[in-house]
Parts: structure tokens; C-alpha cells; sequence
């Protein structure tokens, strides 16, 4: 079976693409079996073709900047037209750091399903029944409809709403199955979580410091008055004015993750001191993260799960 695992980025999350590369082959014992591809939006010129132009979000336009921190997301529906519409594909956010073997998800029986995933978390899942296509394993062969590009053009047309099309609700109900939570952790980290994504923007532990460079969202469903007030601050004042900074993540077990991962990337030549220094001139990684890596134990060897013995406490 051909197989292979895409890591959506950009120019901004490049840094976080890499440690998840690092961390899917670190735990897989049948690296052979899959490839890894990181989805650059630099790669893809259409991106490019419709900086500042406005397009359909949440039935609100918004203006496309490839400069935001998550422009990356309509890569996650490329993997099938990758493969050839054959095999199989896992796709994830550059924000997400396997603990586990990938293949168990990969090879899983998917039962007649297109897509498994998850939902998402809080109201978006509960009251807008969105799922998470943050983590999703796919078919390829049943995806023969999925052109990405296609959709994004038509996403500046306004024949596309960005939404429910992140959401999957244009896909048929009976073509998604679901997998187990562990398989995208939002932001929680136990001996049981088989990929870890960091979620919360604001506290990526990458980011700690530095100025918020994310759009929050501008349609809130239970208090509508929040979306006019952050469209007005928006138009008044620039899209990234008082959101203030990227906050210290609460659980030190994932900051220590992903630096400790990090650590063995500088460590292998996966990334290089140089070139961390130039994300962290460019505010894409938190000025003290040479501090931070100094003082990040090694993790254990893989595959021991990267909390074995560790307590929650620490």
C-alpha cells in the first residue's frame, strides 16, 4: 500500500513543520513503509496570486495575507491529488508531534470510510458540529472530487465559504468515520496521547513572547456582540492591534516535548543554530529558545512514550 503523511506550513510554522517530521520517524518502527512531505505554501503559486483580495469566511469577508500565521490550511485537502488519488495519506497541522507510530494510524482499517478524523473542541464542535480536519486519515482513491486549488479560487468568487469547507460539511455524513481523540490531543498531554497538537495559538511553546501574528475569529455564535467588536477593531485599527502576545504554555511536559524534540533536530542537522537564529529574528520562534533548549532534558529513547515517569507535577 503506498502511504504517506503531509505536514501542512508556511513561512512562519516552519520551524514547528520540522519537529514534526523529526517526531513521526523518531517513533515509527516502519519508516520504509511511509513517505513524509512538508506542504510549503511557497510551493504553490496560486497563494501568491490573491495576497490582500478579499474572500468568504463564516459568510464574512475577510482579506487573504499569506502572512498569517495559519495560511497554510487549504494545503490539508492536497494529499489526495499528491498521491495520485491512490493510497493512503495522514495530514497534519505543523503544530502537532506524534508520540506514537504513525502507521498504526495509517494502516488502520478505515471500514469503507473516506475520511476519519475527529471533532473539534468546544462550541465549534458541540454547537457547530465542525469536525477537525487538523488530523485526517484519507482514502485517496475515494477523494477524487478533492481539487484544493479549485476551491480556493473559489473561495474569492464567494462560491466557496472557507468554513464549512475546513469543517467538512460539504463532504457526504456516511464517507467520515472518527478515530480515538488521541490521535489529535488538543493541548492535552497524557501517556495516552498518540499525537500531541498544540491548538491554542496563543501558547505554542515556540511562541512564548512574541507579538500575536494569528486573525481570531469574527462570528461567534452564543454572544454576537464579540464578532462586531473584533470587526470594528479589526477595520479601525489593523488585523493584528491590542491582541497583545503569544502566553507561556501551561503545561510544562509540552514545552519540554517539543524542545527536547527540537534539541535532537539541531543535534541530527535537521535544522541548524544558524537558522534558528533567523527564525527568531523574524519573531517566528521565541527570542530565549537557545535559553530554553539548554536547560531541556533529552528525551527518553523512542519508543518509550515521551511521559514515561514523568510527573504530572513537574
Amino acid at each position: 500500500m503506498r502511504a504517506g503523511v503531509f505536514i501542512q506550513t508556511n513561512h512562519k510554522q516552519i520551524t514547528g513543520a520540522i519537529v514534526a517530521a523529526h517526531a513521526l520517524r523518531r517513533y515509527s518502527s516502519n519508516n520504509d513503509r511511509f513517505d513524509v512531505t512538508l506542504m510549503d505554501t511557497a510551493d504553490y503559486p496560486f497563494f501568491q496570486e490573491y495576497e490582500g483580495q478579499e474572500y468568504l469566511r463564516d459568510g464574512v469577508p475577510r482579506t487573504w495575507l499569506n502572512d498569517d500565521l495559519q495560511s497554510f490550511t487549504p494545503t490539508r485537502f492536497m494529499p489526495p491529488q499528491l498521491m495520485g488519488y491512490e493510497g493512503r495519506a495522514v495530514v497534519i497541522d505543523p503544530d502537532i508531534f506524534a508520540t506514537t507510530d504513525i502507521w498504526d494510524l495509517l494502516s488502520r482499517d478505515m471500514q469503507g470510510k473516506a475520511i476519519m478524523c475527529r471533532m473539534r473542541s468546544g462550541p465549534k464542535g458541540l454547537v457547530d458540529k465542525c469536525m477537525a480536519s487538523s488530523v485526517m486519515l484519507l482514502d485517496c482513491a475515494k477523494l477524487s472530487h478533492w481539487d484544493a486549488e479549485a476551491r480556493f479560487r473559489a473561495m474569492f468568487t464567494f462560491e466557496q465559504d472557507y468554513q464549512p469547507w475546513i469543517c467538512l460539511k460539504e463532504e457526504p455524513r456516511d464517507s467520515i468515520g472518527f478515530f480515538e481523540p488521541e490521535w489529535n490531543d488538543f493541548d492535552k498531554f497524557t501517556t495516552d496521547t498518540k499525537m500531541l497538537h498544540t491548538t491554542r495559538r496563543r501558547t505554542q511553546p515556540w511562541k512564548t513572547g512574541l507579538p500575536t501574528d494569528w486573525r481570531p475569529a469574527e462570528r461567534f455564535r452564543l454572544f454576537p456582540p464579540a464578532a462586531w467588536i473584533m470587526r470594528a477593531r479589526r477595520k479601525l485599527f489593523g488585523e493584528y492591534a491590542f491582541l497583545g502576545n503569544y502566553r507561556q504554555h501551561p503545561d510544562i511536559n509540552q514545552e519540554r516535548f517539543f524542545f527536547g524534540l527540537l534539541k535532537e533536530c539541531l543535534a541530527e542537522g535537521k535544522i541548524t543554530q544558524e537558522q534558528l537564529r533567523e527564525e527568531m529574528a523574524r519573531n517566528h520562534v521565541r527570542h530565549d529558545a537557545l535559553e530554553v533548549l539548554a536547560r531541556t532534558p533529552d528525551l527518553p529513547p523512542a519508543p518509550v512514550h515521551p511521559l514515561a515517569g514523568v510527573s504530572r507535577a513537574a
